[in-house]
């Protein structure tokens, strides 16, 4: 540990890196609101498993207390000292059948319960990944994949205990709890009032532990959330990491963020284990009063000895649900703890809506406008300044300018990504506010620079972009690219397994897997964003050839810093921070020597040079 530290503090840019990625810890009191929200996911559950679950519960309780009542007072005062031997038989009859009939109820309550909990935790987690998925790009912009992976996963694991044995354990142990109170004061009300003299004390104690253990919870599901977001943006980085010989670098990192967790879930259970010996120094406080006045109760015949021993069996019974109801406090407490973090996440609204009575967009054109369009993405730095655009059904334009310019993000607004801060982005004459996000969408196509291959085989990646298509026309989509022809000399041609991300392919094979994919779901708009980039210029060529054909009565929108891709557009926009500022055809702009003229003749000294 102090070794750790000692390498955390030796860094200082570790450490540095380390706090200003950490999440704040959630500071509110206890919500019982927000608790009983969580507690709503048992209703679907409330007419079978739930009523099945709290009925075996309620025998097992019921016999549980009625069984020390039996031995210490029937069994003792009646069959052994009256010295009744067929009324011993009998009692220990229905004490071994009380037991079996426990055993049994025990057995199904574990399976129940751990059935009902299970569910629970699979529609939390399908809820929470059917939210995350609704949710605008902004969401991700602003959180690393880890972070959110750790809300699906670690959080709702965490609330497993809960779901599974909390929930049941908590109306057993109120039962047993209740039951046995009532019983030892039927018993003798003095000896009673003697034994639980230490509770309040014990109460006092403990409540003050309560928002300790708490806090110290969120810190652990925080400090777990960096880490799991550190692993996985170290998994994904790891060729830049070992290409710049950052590796000591990173593991100097991980080491801080590891320690972290290691203290908080230290302190987190060294807080928490000062719970049960509390109940255990209590219990043997009450045992030394049982005895002592128990004695003297006996002595002046108050009490007789069954009343004892079943008052000695009801008082070890006494702070076993205590004890239990305290753990269930502190898992109250986790789960409080990974329920904010996730309603947080499930409260979050996506700030691109749908309006109730959004249109259905169907026949589409592919007419495309964009009316004083203005953009920013965090409110601070415009990136689209009144942008006034029109690109007409069928026709074939490109967005060229800098790098920051506003190109990908014209894109982004029309597939509404994003929505503008002003003015309006039109298709086929409808504000896309007015239409719904699944029946835009549907008709548009994107292929980015960076392309996403999935886990799976080749042509199940290929038909991501239409799910009905068939085996023929996912090859017929990879032949039209040219992707077919890399595609057969796989070792399994088509149904070749991919990993993620497809590192068994090239740069340029992936980006020809996701044409194909998009060419395969036959869109009316095809967005490519830099999809040629990563491209050789063989197959460059196959797929300029295939465009052609292909792209026949659709609308197209190419961003490229390429320009030599771009030279057959229908219409050019030039921008340059925000604004556009040429637009032409290439000839039209060649002609006026303004900007796209020194982009295009810059690029060509850059290839002479080359």
């Amino acid at each position: 540990m102090d070794t750790s530290n000692a390498k955390r503090r030796a860094n200082p840019n570790v450490m540095n890196r380390f706090r200003y990625s950490q999440e704040q810890v959630i500071e509110k009191p206890f919500n019982w609101k927000q608790m009983a929200r969580l507690l709503a996911y048992l209703k679907p559950y409330s007419k079978k498993l739930l009523p099945k679950s709290i009925i075996v519960v309620l025998i097992t309780t019921i016999i549980r207390l009625a069984i020390p009542l039996i031995i210490g007072y029937l069994v003792l005062e009646h069959a052994i000292v009256e010295k009744n031997t067929s009324l011993l038989i009998i009692l220990i009859s229905i004490v071994a059948a009380l037991y079996f009939i426990s055993y049994i109820g025990n057995y199904y309550r574990i399976r129940w319960t751990n059935e009902l909990g299970q569910n629970v935790i699979y529609d939390l987690r399908k809820d929470l990944f059917t939210h995350v998925q609704s949710l605008s790009h902004n969401f991700f912009d602003k959180r690393s994949a880890g972070s959110i992976l750790v809300r699906i996963m670690n959080d709702t694991n965490s609330l497993q205990e809960l779901f599974t044995n909390g929930v049941i354990n908590i109306l057993m142990d109120i039962v047993l709890l209740i039951g046995i109170i009532g019983i030892m004061f039927s018993l003798s009300p003095p000896l009673t009032l003697a034994v639980m003299v230490i509770l309040p004390i014990m109460f006092l104690i403990t409540t003050k532990l309560r928002r300790n253990i708490r806090r110290s919870w969120q810190s652990v599901r925080t400090v777990q959330a960096k880490l799991n977001s550190h692993l996985n943006e170290s998994l994904q980085g790891i060729r830049i990491t070992q290409s710049f010989t950052q590796e000591q670098e990173n593991m100097a990192f991980f080491d801080g963020v590891n320690t972290d967790t290691l203290d908080s879930f230290n302190d987190a259970i060294k807080k928490n284990a000062m719970f049960r010996p509390f109940v255990e120094i209590t219990n043997a406080i009450g045992t030394v009063i049982l005895i002592w006045f128990g004695a003297h109760l006996l002595q002046t015949q108050d009490i007789t000895l069954g009343v004892f021993v079943s008052f000695a069996f009801y008082l070890g019974m006494f702070w076993e649900p205590i004890s239990r109801l305290g753990q269930i406090y502190n898992q109250l407490l986790m789960a409080m703890a990974s329920s904010e973090r996730i309603f947080e996440y499930l409260d979050e609204q996506p700030l691109v809506g749908e309006k109730e009575d959004a249109l259905e967009l169907s026949d589409v054109k592919g007419h495309i406008k964009f009316e004083d369009v203005v953009f920013s993405y965090d409110e601070k730095r415009t990136a689209l300044k009144g942008i006034n655009l029109e690109i007409q059904p069928g026709e074939t334009i490109a967005l060229v300018g800098h790098t920051g310019s506003g190109k990908t993000t014209i894109a982004n607004l029309i597939s509404r990504f994003y929505d503008a801060t002003s003015g309006n982005v039109l298709i086929d004459g409808y504000n896309i506010k007015d239409i719904t996000l699944k029946s835009l969408r549907k008709n548009i196509s994107i292929v980015l620079q960076d392309t996403f291959i999935f886990s799976g085989t080749i042509i199940e990646n290929i038909r991501f972009g239409r799910p009905d298509a068939t085996d023929e026309e996912v090859k017929a989509a990879a032949t039209a690219i040219g992707a077919d022809t890399f595609i057969q000399k796989l070792p399994n041609g088509y149904d070749t397994e991919v990993e993620e991300r497809g590192n068994i392919l090239s740069v340029g094979e992936r980006q020809l897997l996701s044409f194909a994919r998009a060419l395969l779901a036959d869109p009316k708009i095809l967005i490519l964003d830099e999809a040629t980039a990563s491209i050789d210029t063989e197959s460059e060529v196959k797929i300029q050839t295939a465009l052609k054909q292909l792209l026949k009565g659709r609308t197209s929108i190419i961003i490229a810093h390429r320009l030599s891709t771009i030279r057959d557009s229908d219409q050019i926009f030039v921008l340059d921070h925000g604004n556009i500022i040429e637009q032409g055809n290439h000839e039209q702009l060649m002609s006026h020597h303004g900007e796209y003229y020194k982009l295009v003749s810059a690029q060509f000294q850059m290839l002479n040079a080359m």
